[in-house]
């Protein structure tokens, strides 16, 4: 009986064929989005900073053909979507929008409202809500001189009722808590469908527990040396490149695991390194968001790579270097939702606490749902395990070089 043992590359590239035309759009659908506010309120007037990035802008239907009118729209799209309210009155406008000078890959404005005298005030963002249902708005305010404090909104908590703490106060009540921090972690790895991939793509290879608990372990504290590092400061790499290597690991793990399974020949290592030159050669033309010197040394580095898998004894024992390798650059994409914060260096040990806290809760959650039925396939023969191998790396390394080439070329 011909079983998925024997399936050729023809096979196993047209049917990814069909599933990369199948995917990107669900996959665009849920890349983590971040903007940032930050509010200093005295009396009933408040002067209010916004910053976004570029990419995000570049989201929105009507921005591509703005031209010169981009800056008056923009200015107006978030002076409606991010409110100032006291009680159920809208603070009106006083000054501005205004667009500032802002960092390479940026845009920040600032605008001023004046509120009515009675009723508590409160921070509303239906920032990018419109076209990313997963943005997170990071608002931070300072009120009456008293001490600065941070609230993340979001679709589901989309209003912050601001706290009156007397002037010089050192207790940030109205603050996000340690809680808040777990829960915002757990939150992003389950809608960070990214990473997500990438752990399916580690898992789909199976092995004894102990070697599925090795590739998580050097995921885990690799992700989390580089989550430390950027948000408290000591590495600080451009968004943009970062998500997009960030999709070009899932496509090379998921492609690992087909080349493990089969004949371990010499095409895909070769494909692999060659594509990847190539793109280091349009990257020195100037194309993508990737410099080239890093991409040629990905080429660099998967043809040393699958000359040590081949020969290895046991090749998925290696699988945690891997993991660790590219669990530094995840690690730089979960820091992006905490490194543009602004939060005070009092509030940092615990916001990184618990943020990295929460992602490890919601990636062993995932693991324990998935490892179990990776393993009871396995148990139903060959056909079973070789057929959710091919068929879920293919979905994978579609979804990988999706995301790849959206963020990199898009």
């Amino acid at each position: 009986m011909t079983t998925l043992a024997a399936l050729r590359p023809r096979a196993f590239f047209g049917w990814l064929a069909a599933v990369a035309l199948l995917l990107p759009v669900a996959a665009a659908a849920h890349d983590r989005t971040t903007s940032h506010s930050t509010w200093s309120i005295t009396g009933r007037r408040a002067y209010v900073t916004v910053r976004l990035t570029r990419l995000d802008v570049s989201r929105f239907p009507w921005a591509a053909g703005a031209g010169a009118e981009l800056d008056r729209l923009l200015g107006a799209y978030l002076s409606t979507r991010l409110e100032l309210r006291a009680g159920d009155a809208l603070c009106p406008l006083s000054d501005g929008p205004r667009p500032l000078a802002a960092a390479p890959g940026r845009v920040l404005y600032e605008w001023q409202v004046s509120c009515p005298e009675s009723g508590s005030l409160q921070v509303r963002s239906r920032l990018l809500l419109d076209v990313s249902a997963a943005h997170l708005h990071f608002a931070r305010v300072s009120r009456d001189g008293a001490l600065a404090l941070e609230r993340v909104l979001s679709e589901r908590e989309p209003a912050w009722p601001l706290p009156e703490p007397a002037p010089g106060d050192r207790v940030a009540a109205g603050a996000t808590s340690l809680a808040g921090y777990l829960g915002l972690g757990i939150e992003h790895i389950l809608s960070g469908y990214d990473h997500l991939a990438f752990v399916l793509a580690l898992l789909l290879l199976g092995g004894a527990l102990g070697e599925v608990a090795r590739v998580v372990t050097g995921f885990t504290v690799a992700h989390s040396i580089t989550l430390a590092l950027t948000v408290l400061g000591y590495a600080r790499p451009e968004p943009a490149p970062v998500e997009a290597l960030i999709g070009l690991s899932i496509a090379l793990v998921a492609a690992e695991n087909v080349w493990l399974a089969g004949a371990r020949g010499r095409t895909l290592p070769a494909v692999t390194a060659s594509l990847l030159l190539l793109l280091a050669g349009l990257a020195a033309l100037g194309h993508g968001r990737i410099p080239a010197v890093t991409l040629a040394g990905l080429a660099l580095f998967s043809a040393c790579y699958f000359g040590l898998l081949a020969r290895a004894a046991r090749p998925a024992s290696l699988r945690w270097a891997i993991a660790f390798i590219f669990g530094l650059v995840h690690g730089f994409g979960f820091a992006s939702v905490l490194i543009e914060a602004g939060l005070p260096t009092e509030r940092l040990v615990q916001a990184l606490f618990g943020f990295n806290a929460g992602v490890e809760v919601g990636q062993l959650a995932v693991i324990a749902l998935v490892w179990p039925v990776l393993r009871r396939l396995a148990r139903q023969g060959d056909g079973a395990r070789l057929a959710v191998l091919h068929y879920g790396s293919a979905g994978v390394l579609a979804l990988g070089v999706f995301w790849f080439i959206s963020r990199a070329f898009g």
